[in-house]
């Protein structure tokens, strides 16, 4: 059983994260505002803190052994540029502080990179990404490029393009690599992450991602990824 400290765990992601640690036994606990508590989802443990301020709840991540990062602004698009620097940049710094503060492992949820759009937002995971390195952590970095699921499915209309993209060997590479995963998926790799700490830092790309999906709940597979 993993003992998990989640940020972001009343969003798009994490409430449904947090269900599937504890409906596998894990004890989760989820990083709130004040008088946000009733948000958590019910079985995990609120703690009241600032995602955006490691000082605010570093000392709280201990006794959870692996901390999960999934706060980030929603919706990411070219326009909100501000907003990723405001609100994505501070709260992966934070998390890689507190991990490094706690000993934790660190999940942290970056984005497929290079691609020839979103800059802004892929240099502020970069940056966290470097921060990890940095700070030596025991991490699992993801990458998705887009996830689907309500309220997210406008690229849909994508797939039979990435199909046809993934059968030329020219673009074969960029296809996989800023492929779509769906929510699901997301969510079982980032299980498979909380169950199978790294001790260095491990990349797991879009296809890695989407395998998670076939994986047994009883985690005798071994997770594909790239070592960094």
């Amino acid at each position: 059983m993993a003992n998990v400290f989640v940020t972001g765990g009343t969003g798009y992601m994490g409430r449904r994260l947090i269900g599937e640690l504890l409906a596998r036994g894990h004890k989760v606990r989820a990083l709130v505002r004040a008088g946000s508590e009733s948000k958590v989802p019910s079985g995990a443990d609120a703690v009241i803190g600032d995602a955006l301020d490691a000082a605010s709840y570093a000392d709280r991540v201990v006794p959870s052994d692996t901390l999960v990062q999934l706060v980030g602004v929603a919706h990411p698009s070219p326009a909100k540029a501000a907003e990723f620097r405001a609100i994505d940049l501070p709260s992966g710094l934070a998390a890689v502080e507190a991990s490094k503060q706690a000993r934790a492992h660190l999940v942290y949820v970056s984005v497929a990179h290079p691609a020839p759009m979103m800059n802004a937002y892929i240099e502020v995971r970069s940056q966290v990404e470097q921060a990890i390195r940095d700070a030596r952590l025991g991490a699992t970095v993801l990458r998705p490029w887009y996830v689907l699921g309500k309220g997210h499915r406008w690229p849909y209309v994508l797939i039979p393009f990435y199909k046809v993209c993934e059968l030329i060997p020219s673009t074969r590479e960029g296809a996989l690599r800023l492929g779509l995963v769906t929510l699901p998926q997301m969510v079982r790799a980032l299980v498979r992450a909380v169950e199978s700490p790294a001790s260095g830092v491990r990349v797991v790309e879009v296809p890695e991602i989407r395998s998670a999906a076939s994986v047994h709940h009883g985690g005798t597979e071994t997770q594909k990824a790239r070592t960094a």
